[in-house]
């Protein structure tokens, strides 16, 4: 089974190509970017050595569904998705800052809290709460983004601000967004029996100076969800909640010694360990979007990658 690892296309004016840690982006003409979904797979901000069967177009389609489903609320850079891996929006200046929302107190969140910590990037957090439970209200708690693959790092909105990061009055955008796109992905995520528990926004200028959202939104790289269903049960029996999200990759690392630390070893994936997460991301695919997930053919799949957006681009000539 072919999985994508890296890209090395020349689409016709290419001006550069950034890589992330997941996604490969192209800049053509300074103009539009072309976005490549690969199946890299990072945790504690480190690429993991072995890939993921499909995770890119599971990103990309549930990415793509997600921007279309929050446009009347909030404008996004899409302009189309001419391959399964790949969106080609419109070139923004991103903001140096991802927004991020958590409704329950997991992940980072619940890590910090058990170290006595109560405030999280400047926001306090109640005391008297277990693991996975719900906050009065959702909380966002910004932190940098990471350059060349460095740790994203906790920020206040305060340190934002006082370091001219992002202005006040854009900043003040960027908090409304974030709360009604959270806002939206509950909705959506209660219609299909799930539980929005956190996600991160990101957010770009375009060159009119308008904000929009970019990016991913709601995939399971970027946000965490719990099964509805049996939630309460769990909590009041203190048992871990049933989720989709790439915690239970993390959870894995962690029990096999790795957080991404100096010194810390990757522990090797097994092909089974690969095909369990894979169908993990299947199965959140069909669960957030309520639609089967079709599985785009591997067969020669960058050239599939490349024809697919060079005919595009050629079109729009």
């Amino acid at each position: 089974m072919n999985t994508i690892n890296e890209t090395n296309f020349k689409f016709p004016g290419q001006k550069s190509v950034y890589r992330g840690k997941v996604r490969e982006v192209y800049n053509i003409n300074d103009t539009i970017l072309v976005m490549i979904a690969s199946d890299r797979l990072s945790a504690f901000d480190v690429i993991l050595p072995r890939q993921i069967p499909y995770k890119g177009q599971i990103l990309n389609q549930i990415a793509t569904k997600m921007m279309n489903d929050t446009s009347d609320i909030v404008p996004n850079w899409l302009i189309a998705n001419p391959d399964e891996n790949v969106a080609i929006g419109n070139l923004c200046d991103p903001f140096k800052v991802e927004m991020v929302i958590r409704g329950y107190m997991s992940g980072h969140a619940a890590r910090e809290y058990k170290l006595g910590k109560r405030i999280l990037c400047g926001v306090n957090m109640p005391d008297g709460l277990n693991e996975n439970d719900k906050f009065p209200n959702p909380i966002i708690t910004p932190s940098t983004k990471a350059e060349n693959g460095d740790h994203d790092e906790d920020i206040t909105r305060e340190a934002i601000l006082s370091k001219g990061i992002i202005s006040e009055s854009d900043y003040i955008v960027l908090e409304d967004y974030t709360r009604k796109l959270f806002e939206r992905g509950t909705e959506i995520a209660a219609s299909r029996g799930l539980i929005l528990v956190d996600t991160k926004y990101e957010f770009g200028k375009t060159k009119d100076g308008k904000i929009v959202l970019i990016d991913e939104i709601h995939t399971p790289d970027s946000s965490r969800y719990f099964y509805a269903d049996g939630y309460a049960n769990r909590q009041k029996n203190k048992e871990p909640q049933k989720q989709l999200s790439k915690e239970f990759v993390r959870q894995w690392l962690i029990k096999n010694d790795f957080q991404g630390k100096d010194g810390q070893e990757i522990p090797e994936m097994s092909d089974e360990k690969i095909i369990e997460i894979s169908n993990r991301y299947i199965e959140l695919y069909e669960q957030i979007t309520g639609e089967r997930f079709v599985k785009a053919s591997t067969e020669n799949v960058l050239e599939r990658i490349e024809n697919n957006t060079v005919n595009f681009l050629s079109s729009k000539k």
